[in-house]
């Protein structure tokens, strides 16, 4: 709870940044209105019984100290599956910066080597192009199309599905990931000095 003036801070700055990929509650009637979006106390309250009963585990994102997002693992399904589905938010003012795919990356290697889980994955509205890149840079399989899969933004929406298995990270996805961004990065020699062996140090 003691979240909660920093997250609605954020979720209403970011207001038109977020809807059209916010998941929303349909209407009983083809006809009716949209159910009204939970409370904050209301989705905290949600989120600890899930996570109480091993079914979802829900973060807070922090960059530089303070709360830029969300990210969620929910649907968790032991016995012979043992997989989970994640979903995310950021603020739009650290976008691209690699917030996102760190914090996936982060969790992801939780849930493979503390939790237990064999599979996670990540389901995208094809039109979310920075979602997708998280995803696309963390090198997860695109694994099809799911028609009308949830319900986004008022409507039943078409998600690529996105997976990632534990035996494709033996070495774990952040330790992948770090690894593919200091390739893709150039090296600023501004940014670098020289410890007293010789070698260079950012």
């Amino acid at each position: 709870m003691r979240d909660q003036r920093a997250w609605r801070e954020v979720n209403r700055r970011n207001r038109d940044w977020l809807r059209p990929w916010e998941a929303t509650i349909p209407p009983p009637a083809p006809s009716g209105p949209i159910a009204h979006r939970p409370t904050y106390r209301q989705m905290v309250r949600h989120l600890r019984s899930e996570a109480n009963a091993g079914r979802m585990l829900p973060f807070v994102i922090e960059y530089q100290g303070r709360l830029v997002g969300q990210l969620t693992v929910a649907g968790i399904t032991w016995g012979s599956m043992c997989s989970g589905h994640v979903g995310y938010w950021v603020d739009e003012a650290v976008a691209g910066r690699g917030v996102m795919p760190t914090a996936v990356a982060l969790v992801v290697d939780h849930c493979f080597r503390t939790v237990g889980l064999h599979r996670i994955e990540v389901c995208i509205r094809p039109e979310n192009g920075p979602s997708r890149r998280v995803v696309e840079k963390l090198g997860f399989r695109e694994e099809g199309l799911r028609p009308r899969y949830l319900h986004i933004d008022g409507a039943w929406r078409d998600h690529l599905v996105f997976a990632l298995t534990a035996e494709e990270v033996p070495e774990g996805l952040l330790s992948r990931w770090r690894r593919t961004r200091a390739r893709s990065t150039p090296r600023d020699p501004r940014n670098t000095r020289r410890n007293p062996t010789g070698r260079e140090i950012e």
